[in-house]
């Protein structure tokens, strides 16, 4: 219940906890979340089909901003790699497991690992910074 104070403002009563002392007396039961799958290289994949795979997996990342990015990444630039690009590329979109980090260190707020800071992510820095001002609300049509 809220109330007021001496000064017309509200104030919370404070919550109390009854029957436990600290922190670690609080039951956590453990998670059941799926764990990360592993990534997996793909050798021998047809480039055709490694193509499709990688506009597919930048389109549908379970986060807008990643997948405007993304999408809009690889629209303008995936035709023109070569086999070794795409490799980079496939390992920056597929192995860090936080959509987020890869985000931030697109757009500069985290520094990037040395794993990843190659060509295809400095490639991606200058498309996120985006100097020609280009409309990127929705992703690009896939054909």
């Amino acid at each position: 219940m809220l109330r007021l104070n001496n000064f017309n403002r509200l104030v919370r009563p404070t919550l109390q906890i009854v029957g436990v002392r600290s922190n670690s007396e609080i039951h956590h039961p453990p998670g059941n979340e799926p764990a990360i799958p592993v990534y997996v290289p793909r050798l021998q994949e047809d480039i055709k089909l490694k193509k499709a795979r990688l506009v597919y997996q930048s389109r549908k990342r379970g986060m807008l901003e990643n997948g405007l990015v993304l999408s809009t990444f690889a629209k303008k630039y995936l035709d023109t790699f070569n086999e070794k690009q795409l490799a980079l590329y496939d390992e920056l979109i597929n192995l860090p497991s936080n959509d987020w980090d890869l985000y931030y260190w697109a757009i500069g707020m985290k520094p990037t690992p040395a794993e990843f800071n190659h060509e295809i992510m400095d490639l991606l820095k200058t498309h996120v910074r985006n100097d020609d001002r280009q409309s990127r609300i929705v992703q690009p049509d896939l054909y």
